[in-house]
């Protein structure tokens, strides 16, 4: 979707400030979010993409001003009560309700395993690749209302497959319907004028991670 997480090329957004020996958590209930959307998702109830998108449907203004675990925040709470896990209702007041049906909670022994197990995105069908490693693609010009990985800036734009990763669910159809749909991941080299425009520096490109219903050939 085109929304405002998708922000890579943008002007306006200021530099990228880097904070030195910046610590994994800043605070005690970022770690927590973390640890609660990791819970959660042992339920099975959405997949990582259906999680990217969440924190995509987030209020544009709403966006820009939180910080990175907020918006994770956001987006766990919008699949709780969508996928029937907590209430709206429980939300507000931050008191439990009714359990839902057939749901328990993650036991700390559980936790380790369900780590180690947990569902991969690398699949083992047999998919023929659409493009090998050297030839000339386009990333398609594409403006879904639901989840995309392919970035705004990279639309339309000519570029050559640097490698090909294999078989992998494609995150788009996985985000809105759950369908794995399997195909080729690859890597895409973009030269940095072909995304950016003749002021850009001629040795400078761009490597960027598509699939197979990303691309054509070029």
């Amino acid at each position: 979707m085109n929304g405002v997480h998708d922000m890579g090329g943008m002007h306006g957004m200021g530099p990228v400030e880097i904070e030195r020996d910046e610590p994994v958590f800043h605070s005690e209930w970022e770690a927590r979010v973390f640890a609660l959307n990791l819970a959660s998702g042992f339920h099975r109830k959405w997949n990582m993409d259906m999680g990217r998108h969440s924190r995509e449907r987030m209020p544009p203004a709403e966006y820009l001003a939180a910080t990175y675990y907020e918006r994770w925040l956001y987006g766990l709470e919008k699949l709780l009560v969508e996928e029937g896990l907590v209430s709206a209702r429980e939300l507000e007041t931050g008191r439990a309700g009714e359990k839902a049906g057939g749901v328990r909670p993650l036991a700390v022994a559980e936790v380790a395993t369900y780590l180690r197990f947990r569902l991969r995105a690398r699949l083992d069908d047999d998919v023929p690749p659409r493009f090998r490693p050297g030839d000339a693609v386009v990333a398609r010009n594409i403006h879904p209302t639901g989840h995309t990985r392919l970035p705004r800036y990279a639309r339309g734009r000519r570029g050559a497959v640097d490698r090909d990763h294999g078989v992998f669910i494609f995150p788009d159809a996985s985000a809105m319907s759950r369908d794995k749909k399997p195909q080729h991941l690859y890597t895409v080299r973009f030269a940095a004028r072909e995304l950016w425009g003749p002021g850009a520096f001629a040795r400078d490109s761009v490597h960027v991670n598509l699939w197979d219903d990303h691309l054509d050939p070029a």
